[in-house]
């Protein structure tokens, strides 16, 4: 049913943008932040985040992701105003830049997205599942497509010892709960990521994956961020400047199990993975929706 869902699934528009799901869509990952996990402090300069975000656009990146606050294992949060402070000036460099392409804000404060969607961004891509009770206010309020995340704890909390009776029926419970709670509050465009990495282990993981149609089947679309972490060094006994193989693997069986979206540091790489995977799923060179 999983790979019947993502056909169905049409598009999302918002105001001069579609999200189409006909094809997987790619989301580069630009972190203006000084300790993510992978590119910590590499884009806080303006410039670099401008020559950055050029590259992924070159690069074919349907969606550009803008985050100012790490949310690995054992981040310490930041300030609204500090986390504003540091991703409005690229949404609105990206706005004028790249007017044709879409910005998502990577936030879980109500404040910074309201001032991100003011700036140029068309899209809230929230790690607490909007459960915070404003963002949903913003999210109704402005119409923009959501990204409802799972999380057990919190970024701080997260990998201490992470249990689940069942992570994959505990976290599509959690997506039926969220998709009532929101849907009453008149918000449809809703995508669904179940948290890769966060507050899992590698063998939780690697459970949703393989069950990732279970999710997809919910009718909504899925969102899969796997980009370079922890479960794939594990499995691999790699670094983390060296997972993009292990990363590549994994976002093509995301795709098999009907993910919609892939949020990815190489967009090139991963981009050409995900158009091959698309090829195959539906079986036919004419329907591999390239660009």
């Amino acid at each position: 049913m999983g790979h019947e869902v993502k056909s169905r699934l049409v598009e999302y528009r918002h105001k001069n943008f579609r999200f189409r799901f006909n094809r997987t869509l790619v989301m580069g990952i630009l972190n203006v932040t000084t300790d993510s996990f992978s590119d910590g402090g590499k884009y806080l300069d303006i410039d670099k985040s401008a020559n950055r975000v050029d590259e992924m656009i070159r690069q074919g990146a349907d969606i550009i992701d803008v985050g100012g606050e790490s949310s690995r294992p054992g981040a310490k949060p930041v300030s609204a105003d500090e986390e504003a402070g540091r991703v409005i000036p690229v949404i609105r460099m990206i706005a004028k830049r790249h007017p044709g392409a879409p910005v998502s804000i990577d936030t879980y404060k109500p404040e910074v997205a309201e001032e991100a969607l003011l700036a140029g961004a068309v899209m809230i891509n929230d790690i607490s599942g909007l459960r915070d009770p404003a963002m949903v206010k913003l999210a109704a309020k402005s119409r923009a497509p959501v990204v409802v995340m799972h999380m057990k704890g919190t970024p701080g909390t997260m990998q201490k010892n992470p249990m689940y009776k069942d992570v994959v029926k505990e976290i599509t419970g959690f997506f039926k709960e969220r998709l009532k709670t929101l849907s009453s509050n008149g918000i449809r465009k809703i995508i669904l990521d179940p948290g890769i990495g966060f507050g899992k282990t590698g063998n939780h993981n690697l459970a949703i994956l393989h069950n990732l149609d279970k999710m997809t089947a919910l009718g909504y679309p899925v969102l899969v961020g796997l980009s370079r972490k922890s479960f794939i060094g594990s499995a691999l006994s790699r670094g983390v400047d060296d997972r993009e193989i292990g990363t590549l693997a994994a976002n093509v069986m995301a795709v098999s199990k009907g993910a919609s979206v892939i949020r990815v540091h190489d967009v090139a790489m991963n981009l050409q993975a995900a158009r091959m995977a698309d090829c195959i799923r539906k079986g036919s060179m004419r329907s591999c929706g390239r660009r």
